[in-house]
């Protein structure tokens, strides 16, 4: 099996150079792009496993970019990005990236970014059972397991979990969140869902007040990591 495939889209040559160092002393294959436009050329030709997108590119919006790939490909995209506004950031997300850190960066939480990222691409969608800790999430019975035993959830907690589960490692905004669980009608109702979040971690984290599962993005909205 080859190397994971890594794309990365940034106009800066130091930027570009030091990841391509990063990545391939790490075990990944890299290709890069200047642009935009170069860069959708080469995520259509080669099909990368991952892709490291930067927001200021030369030629168009990081975020048209971002539009432009997700119109026909579903792989993980990273946002590396100098903006740091929380309207950037949720513009990012909500346009499907899976992450977004910002320049400068750490390599080693940049690397774990990409493995999360990675760890979630596959058939997850038919992928019956989610596993993560003690629990066991069973999407097509509708079921969640701790142990041997069955956790009572009631309906929106179990959809609101299975949707993390689903989606681990990636940031989930406040309104993705509130849209998927409750409808377009209630993507202001922030309070709805931290009632949700703080119930759910009263059920499958070991200390709710200092959870490992269920982690808070300020401002922003929630990531779920299976494995602590």
């Amino acid at each position: 099996m080859g190397h994971p495939e890594i794309l990365v889209i940034d106009d800066e040559t130091a930027i570009r150079r030091l990841l391509e160092i990063t990545l391939q002393s790490n075990g990944y294959s890299v290709t890069h792009a200047a642009t935009g436009k170069a860069g959708l050329i080469e995520a259509a030709r080669r099909s990368p496993d991952l892709i490291i997108l930067d927001l200021g590119l030369p030629d168009e919006s990081g975020h048209e970019t971002l539009k432009k790939l997700r119109e026909w490909s579903s792989r993980p995209i990273i946002i590396l990005s100098v903006h740091s506004h929380e309207k950037d950031i949720i513009a990012a997300l909500d346009n499907g990236a899976n992450d977004y850190l910002v320049k400068p960066f750490r390599t080693g939480e940049l690397l774990a970014r990409i493995r999360s990222a990675l760890r979630g691409t596959g058939p997850e969608d038919t992928r019956p059972l989610i596993s993560f800790g003690a629990f066991e999430i069973d999407l097509s019975a509708r079921t969640v397991k701790k142990g041997s035993e069955s956790l009572k959830l009631t309906a929106t907690q179990y959809a609101l979990l299975a949707l993390f589960g689903r989606n681990e490692g990636k940031v989930l905004t406040h309104q993705y969140l509130l849209r998927e669980i409750w409808g377009a009608d209630h993507i202001d109702q922030l309070q709805y869902l931290r009632v949700f979040i703080a119930q759910l971690r009263k059920k499958i984290e070991k200390d709710p007040n200092r959870p490992e599962h269920i982690l808070t993005e300020s401002g922003i909205g929630y990531r779920f990591i299976g494995e602590p």
